[in-house]
């Protein structure tokens, strides 16, 4: 067994393991941030023998007689050093990637007192900031370059919080140390790991589900369907038209529709129990394009509805079709615009347990704490449900909707004991709601001075498996579609589909950047045309 030293101390892992599990799970360092599990995104930077090393790539095995160091190793004036420069250069957001960074920002400037920026950006090409950006970052590594030259932290953190001074974020400190606590960061005892089994196609109906294995195999303790949910079996941001788990007889909208929940001693076992539950299906034809879901004889998303169309929108001023036949120039365009992922750092997490009230208490990673609590206390058919959001490691619109914070607190009702509950980078892919993709026709026309006469526009987005958001991006989509000029006649004219996707929803924007993208496009088109 590899003895090895982690923060000046020798240490001796109970066997082979990542270094990320272990350094977390066992020593309970969480600064090292588990972003990804998969070399990518550098979340988990740690310091091995000088060098920076993603600590979800090496097993413990492999580092006998090796020196490693996470943040809460650094020297105390180390400390005082970095969280002066990231909260000077305003370096801190969401704060999840920030330990990563300053590791690498350490492993640098112990070797390089007088970096230049190509070095900067070398030394932090491993690691992803979703919030910040680079520049202020890189702003930081050379603050924190002059301080550690000079010996001397300036006393220039104005404390005035007057409107036009500048002072550094309140959480700097917990974010740039690691000190402060996202959901995964919360260790209990006895503390269980749940895991979901997700459907295996977009469009199925659930005919059988056999749990007696996964509930046979030792150190499982609880296997959940619809038939063990106490309340109610259907959530939704807007509205209730998602099942937390599919029940026999249900329908599946997409491959992300949960059919079991499992609780286990460790996420090894939660995972193989999660492979011993058998699905019988009848596989049903599915949707995957607007135009499938349109079409007269598609097959529906959802059974009770009349049709695949989630919302509609028309609005209108004016005479569009008038003012662009009596245009000098009109230009008609076609425009898509992709599926975007929000790319958050942290995937999303959720540990609930019972407090000393007796109440299930649940830290989440969301954007809503009253729509987590809202939803779980209708999951349980109980009040006695309190919410608390932990940090959130970045979310842009894609943690409004719920993913883990019901069904953790369903594993800790059913098991009494708390449960952590967290997706892995993949199942975060797959889940959580996306950016809508549109689909957009667009018709301007213009006078001989390049003056907008009229815009007519017909739009189209995919909001997958449930409504989400998806009535409210689409008019958000319409009323900004002609954009913020000055002119009287315009028709817009708006429809959201169900697919079997993923679903849509909120991201930044919210519906304004596709349709504006067309429109600025459009309007460079216009200028060359009219030669403006």
């Amino acid at each position: 067994m590899a003895v090895f030293t982690v923060n000046g101390q020798k240490v001796e892992p109970t066997g082979n393991q990542k270094l990320l599990r272990f350094l977390r799970d066992e020593l309970h360092l969480t600064s090292v941030k588990d972003g990804c599990s998969e070399g990518a995104c550098g979340a988990c930077t740690v310091i091995i023998d000088g060098k920076t090393c993603k600590a979800c790539v090496p097993d413990t095995d492999l580092l006998d007689g090796r020196t490693v160091i996470t943040v809460e190793g650094l020297t105390e004036w180390e400390r005082e050093v970095y969280t002066y420069a990231y909260g000077k250069a305003g370096a801190v957001q969401c704060g999840f990637c920030i330990p990563g960074m300053v590791m690498c920002t350490k492993a640098l400037l112990d070797v390089n007192k007088d970096p230049t920026d190509d070095e900067i950006k070398y030394a932090l090409r491993n690691n992803y900031c979703r919030c910040t950006g680079y520049v202020k970052i890189m702003d930081a590594v050379r603050l924190a370059a002059k301080v550690l030259k000079t010996g001397v932290i300036p006393d220039d953190l104005d404390p005035d919080w007057n409107i036009g001074h500048r002072v550094s974020r309140v959480d700097v400190e917990e974010k740039v140390l690691g000190t402060g606590k996202y959901p995964d960061d919360f260790y209990f005892d006895g503390m269980l790991y749940g895991v979901a089994l997700r459907s295996k196609y977009p469009r199925a109906r659930v005919l059988e589900i056999d749990t007696a294995a996964a509930k046979a195999l030792s150190g499982v303790e609880a296997v959940l369907t619809a038939e063990d949910i106490p309340g109610e079996n259907k959530i939704g941001h807007l509205k209730h038209d998602q099942y937390s788990l599919i029940p026999v007889g249900g329908l599946t909208h997409y491959l992300g529709d949960a059919i079991a929940v499992i609780a286990a001693k460790d996420r090894e076992t939660a995972e193989k129990a999660k492979k011993l539950i058998k699905v019988k299906y009848e596989v049903l034809p599915h949707i995957h394009t607007i135009e499938e879901a349109a079409a007269e004889d598609a097959p529906k998303v959802f059974d009770e509805e009349e049709n695949n169309i989630c919302a509609h929108k028309h609005i209108s001023r004016g005479n569009a079709d008038e003012a662009i036949r009596n245009s000098k120039y009109v230009i008609s365009h076609h425009f898509e615009t992709p599926w975007t992922e929000h790319a958050f750092l942290e995937p999303e997490c959720a540990v609930a347990l019972y407090d000393e009230d007796g109440d299930i208490f649940v830290y989440s990673t969301d954007q809503s704490a009253h729509q987590t609590l809202h939803e779980c206390s209708l999951l349980l058919g109980t009040d006695r449900v309190k919410v608390q959001n932990a940090l959130v490691g970045g979310g842009f619109g894609g943690k409004e909707d719920m993913t883990v914070q019901h069904l953790a607190a369903l594993l800790t009702y059913a098991t009494k004991k708390p449960v952590k509950m967290k997706l892995t980078r993949a199942e975060s892919l797959l889940v959580h709601p996306k950016r809508h993709p549109f689909y957009m026709d667009m018709t301007m026309g213009c006078d001989e001075n390049g003056n907008i006469m009229g815009v007519k526009a017909k739009v189209a987005s995919d909001t997958g498996a449930f409504a989400s958001l998806g009535g409210p991006v689409l008019e958000r989509a319409c009323t900004h579609a002609a954009g913020p000029y000055h002119y009287e006649n315009f028709e817009i004219e708006g429809t959201a589909y169900y697919t079997n996707n993923p679903p849509a929803g909120a991201f930044r924007g919210f519906g304004v950047t596709q349709t504006c993208f067309a429109t600025e496009t459009l309007l460079n088109m216009m200028a060359d045309k009219v030669g403006i």
